[in-house]
C-alpha cells in the first residue's frame, strides 16, 4: 500500500498498474486448482483495491474544477473485483487508462523532459482558458522536491497535523461499524425474527439506499460543503446506532416491532453514504501539499484498510462478549468520538483550490529551496 504511493506520484502509471494486475489476477483466479492458488492471485486483486482505491480519487482531485470536485471524487467507488468476474471490467479500464493523460501538478520542476513535456500538454489541455504556469510558486517547488520526498517526511511538523486528520478520518469511518452492516446486514435483519429468504430479500433494500445516498452526496457535496455533511451524517449515525442498541435490548421491540431494526440499519447506511464516507475519501485527496500527496494518501488509506480489517475480524467475537446491543453501544460511543474529532480537527475545503487549501492550512512551504537559497 505505501508502496503504490510511490507509484502514484507519475499518477497515470499508478492507475494503469493495478488495472494490469487485475487482468492478470483475475485470469489465474479463473484457472485455480486448489485453494492456496486461488489465495495467493487473490492476494494480487487485493493490491488492486488497495491501490485504486487512492489513486483514482486523488487523479480525480487534481485534474477536476474546484466547482464540481467533490462531487467527482465521490463518483468514485473502490474496485471489487471477485474471480473472473473482474476480468472484463479490469482490462476495460487497463486499456481505458492508455487514454489518460499524466498529471499537470507534474508539469513543473519535474526531473526529466520525459515527465515534464506530457504533463505541461495536459496542463494546457484540461485548462485551456488559461496559460499554465506556476502559481506562488507551490506547484513548481513541490514538483521539484516530489522525487525526493520520504515516508518519514509525513511525521514533520507541518504535516503531521494533517496526517492525524486523514488517520482520523480513516479509522473513524471503519470503527463506526459500517463495514459489519456491509458484511452482516442478513445477519443482523434475521436477528429480528425474519426467515433466512426475507432478511437476505430485505438486505437489497441497504444496498439500494448505499447507492442512492452515495448519489445524493454527490449531488450536495460541492452545494453544502463537505464539513457539514460529515458533521450531520456522524449525528445521524450515532441516532441509527443507539436505536439498533434500545432495540436489541429490548425482546418485546423484537417481538413486536421488527420493522425497526430495518429501519435503522436504513437511516444509519443513508448518513454513512452521505458524510464519512465520500468525505473520508474526499478529504485525504484534498488536504495534503502536492510534494506528499500520493505517499500520505496511501498511508490513510492503509489506514482505513486496517481498521477495516479490524472491525471486521472481531464483530462477531465482540457480539459474542458483550452481546449484539452492547457491540451497536460501543460503535455509537465511537460515532461520538468521531463527531468530537470531526467538529475539532477537519477544516471546510469547499469552493477551495487545491493551492487555498495548503496556505489555508498554513502548510505552504515558505522557507527558500535549495536552488533558491
Amino acid at each position: 500500500m505505501v508502496l503504490s504511493g510511490f507509484v502514484s506520484d507519475m499518477r497515470r502509471s499508478g492507475n494503469g498498474l493495478p488495472l494490469l494486475v487485475c487482468v492478470i489476477g483475475a485470469l489465474r483466479c479463473a484457472f485455480s486448482v486448489n485453494a492456496p492458488m486461488l489465495i495467493g492471485f487473490r492476494f494480487l486483486l487485493g493490491i488492486l483495491v488497495g491501490t485504486a482505491s487512492f489513486v483514482t480519487p486523488l487523479y480525480i482531485s487534481e485534474v477536476s474544477p474546484v466547482k464540481v470536485r467533490g462531487g467527482l471524487v465521490s463518483f468514485n467507488g473502490s474496485p471489487s473485483p471477485a474471480a473472473s468476474s473482474s476480468l472484463l471490467p479490469g482490462a476495460a479500464l487497463a486499456i481505458g487508462m492508455l487514454s489518460v493523460p499524466p498529471h499537470p501538478a507534474l508539469a513543473h520542476g519535474t526531473t526529466t523532459h520525459r515527465r515534464g513535456a506530457p504533463c505541461a500538454a495536459t496542463a494546457a489541455r484540461l485548462r485551456p482558458r488559461r496559460r499554465h504556469r506556476p502559481r506562488d510558486g507551490h506547484t513548481t517547488q513541490a514538483s521539484k522536491k516530489e522525487d525526493s520526498t520520504r515516508v518519514r517526511d509525513l511525521l514533520s511538523p507541518k504535516i503531521r497535523p494533517l496526517m492525524i486528520i486523514g488517520l482520523g478520518l480513516a479509522c473513524a469511518s471503519c470503527f463506526v461499524g459500517i463495514n459489519t452492516v456491509i458484511y452482516d446486514a442478513p445477519t443482523i435483519v434475521a436477528d429480528t425474527g425474519l426467515t433466512n429468504s426475507s432478511s437476505i430479500t430485505q438486505t437489497v433494500f441497504v444496498g439500494i439506499t448505499s447507492v442512492v445516498f452515495t448519489v445524493v452526496a454527490e449531488l450536495l457535496l460541492d452545494r453544502v460543503g463537505r464539513r457539514k455533511l460529515l458533521l450531520t451524517g456522524t449525528v445521524r449515525m450515532l441516532l441509527s446506532l443507539i436505536l439498533l442498541d434500545i432495540y436489541f435490548s429490548s425482546s418485546m421491540l423484537q417481538n413486536q416491532a421488527g420493522y425497526l431494526a430495518l429501519l435503522a440499519l436504513l437511516i444509519y447506511i443513508a448518513s454513512f453514504a452521505i458524510g464519512l464516507g465520500p468525505v473520508f475519501w474526499l478529504m485525504i485527496s484534498e488536504i495534503y501539499p502536492v510534494e506528499i500527496r500520493s505517499k500520505a494518501t496511501s498511508v490513510s488509506t492503509l489506514g482505513n484498510w486496517a481498521a477495516n480489517f479490524l472491525v471486521a475480524a472481531t464483530f462477531l467475537s465482540l457480539g459474542n462478549i458483550i452481546t449484539r446491543q452492547g457491540t451497536f453501544f460501543l460503535y455509537a460511543a465511537i460515532a461520538v468520538l468521531a463527531f468530537v474529532f470531526d467538529l475539532a480537527k477537519v477544516p471546510e475545503t469547499k469552493d477551495r483550490k487545491l493551492e487555498q487549501i495548503q496556505d489555508d492550512l498554513s502548510i505552504s512551504d515558505d522557507q527558500p529551496t535549495k536552488e533558491t537559497a
